[in-house]
């Protein structure tokens, strides 16, 4: 999968290239490039942004240099052109999948007060969020979703951890144990120090559901 990110800051990006991520990446199961929105600015000082029309506070990034980062991309027929905004769908798990079997994606990280609405129309495809509050801008967002979808690449993850973490079944998981065997006089629950496959998987089921109805019961609705 290939993930395009049309930014102001490309350098916050570097963060993200380590551990299971930068592993894909090694492996070209993914590969993330950064396209600085500034670079494409006509301005001496590489402004990209302006007042509003209508007035009102904060400045607006301007239509024509988002525009023209996004023309440079190349080979982007087939791309899906996400917008990160407080606007957008928020981010669950049947879109992480979703967007798992896309082959290229843009990501599009507005900052200020936002992007002009015109080339938003143009080019974007669809706006997610990854949640009822605001950011500063779109790149942590961007983050988030190349991290989440990331993972369900075939190849970056093997397919266990992937179906038995939470919501991957509409519950949360349930409690992970390893050694030692004691910890501050708390024993691992015998169940798991059983061999019984059978009754771990029962066990597992019955934590699941009861954390699921103690933490997020709406998830049972």
């Amino acid at each position: 999968m290939k993930f395009d990110i049309l930014t102001l800051f490309p350098e916050m990006f570097d963060i993200i290239k380590n551990s299971i991520i930068g592993k894909a990446i090694e492996k070209k199961l993914i590969e993330i490039n950064t396209i600085n929105i500034r670079d494409f600015s006509k301005d001496k000082h590489k402004k990209v942004d302006d007042t509003p029309y209508g007035g009102g506070a904060g400045m607006v990034m301007m239509p024509d240099v988002v525009y023209d980062a996004y023309m440079s991309i190349k080979d982007k027929k087939n791309a899906k052109v996400i917008y990160l905004s407080p606007k957008g769908n928020v981010l669950n798990q049947n879109k992480v999948e979703a967007l798992s079997k896309e082959e290229h994606i843009i990501l599009l990280c507005g900052h200020y007060e936002g992007i002009d609405q015109r080339v938003l129309d143009e080019i974007v495809d669809e706006e997610i969020s990854i949640g009822d509050y605001v950011l500063t801008g779109g790149e942590l967002p961007a983050m988030v979703l190349i991290d989440t979808v990331s993972r369900y690449v075939s190849g970056v993850l093997n397919k266990e951890s992937v179906d038995e973490e939470s919501f991957s079944n509409g519950l949360l998981e349930y409690p992970h144990y390893t050694r030692p065997e004691v910890f501050l006089n708390k024993k691992v629950p015998e169940v798991l120090l059983s061999g019984h496959h059978e009754n771990i998987k029962k066990w597992r089921d019955e934590k699941s559901l009861e954390i699921t109805k103690k933490k997020r019961p709406d998830l049972l609705k």
